[in-house]
């Protein structure tokens, strides 16, 4: 029997944990629902006190403050909170698309700079960044190299370097000015990182918002249907084929379950930007 919309529907709720309130630890939730819109700095909080039991906004600063949970430019080029383990290979998936935003946008070619001498910065960034920096400290140690010109290469570089935003200090604390700092593993760049990293994401994608179609994840990551397809087919039996209420092909996780048609749904309060909205 195909799946009915509602069931779709109930689905992306369960997976997301709004059906019910969990029992979690924060870093297990972050990670179960993938990734955490982190676009404002109270969204991230107000998404995870929908979803978890005796949710304590000072256990999600904790992991942000020891980096158990990392803010940092992911999926649809914004930012996102998900667990430190998932950031290395989730942006070896988007690093392609993220600097690609950046890169090839006129806001950098204008300036007569070539990609290699942004990418020939990053070695140094990190170099910078193995401390909290502001943007404007980074700009002005960037200014030293590219003079006037530096503000746009920060522009570039913050979009798709192995960065994370961190906090400032005190509850809710990434504000602005937003201090940065390199992340400590830096993810691979070849394309069998990116390849693996696209992998990952998927099964990630489909364990939170599962069933899903192709484009769903591509709405979801802005990642092109060449990689999307690849990744499919390189996961094998790990991923199935579900039949929908469309024409759309859905695929879901081997031996995943849906609810039941008549599966109450309670009214959730959700932050600005939730993926759960959006994508």
């Amino acid at each position: 029997m195909p799946f009915t919309a509602r069931q779709l529907a109930l689905a992306t709720l369960d997976r997301q944990l709004l059906l019910a309130r969990r029992r979690l630890d924060v870093t297990e939730a972050v990670r179960r629902v993938c990734a955490l819109q982190a676009q404002t700095p109270a969204s991230p909080y107000l998404a995870l006190w929908n979803r978890l039991q005796d949710f304590a906004p000072e256990d999600l600063d904790a992991a942000f403050a020891d980096r158990r949970i990392v803010k940092a430019t992911l999926m649809r080029i914004t930012l996102h909170a998900v667990h430190a383990e998932d950031y290395a290979p989730y942006h070896a998936a988007m690093l392609s698309t993220l600097r690609a935003s950046r890169l090839y946008d006129r806001r950098f070619t204008s300036i007569e700079l070539t990609p290699a001498d942004a990418d020939a910065l990053l070695p140094k960034l990190a170099a910078f960044l193995a401390r909290p920096r502001t943007g404007a400290e980074v700009e002005q140690e960037i200014t030293r190299r590219f003079g006037e010109h530096a503000h746009r290469v920060w522009w570039a570089l913050r979009t798709y370097a192995p960065i994370h935003h961190v906090p400032t200090g005190g509850p809710w604390s990434f504000t602005q000015p937003n201090a940065y700092l390199a992340s400590p593993t830096a993810p691979g760049s070849a394309p069998q990182d990116a390849a693996a990293g696209v992998q990952r994401l998927l099964l990630a994608y489909l364990r939170a918002f599962g069933p899903a179609s192709a484009q769903d994840f591509a709405r979801f990551t802005l990642l092109g249907r060449p990689g999307i397809t690849q990744a499919l087919h390189e996961l094998g039996d790990q991923v199935v084929r579900v039949t929908g209420p469309g024409r759309a092909a859905l695929f879901d996780l081997a031996g995943a379950t849906v609810p039941a048609e008549d599966t109450p749904a309670p009214p959730r309060l959700l932050p600005m930007w939730d993926s759960t909205l959006l994508a």
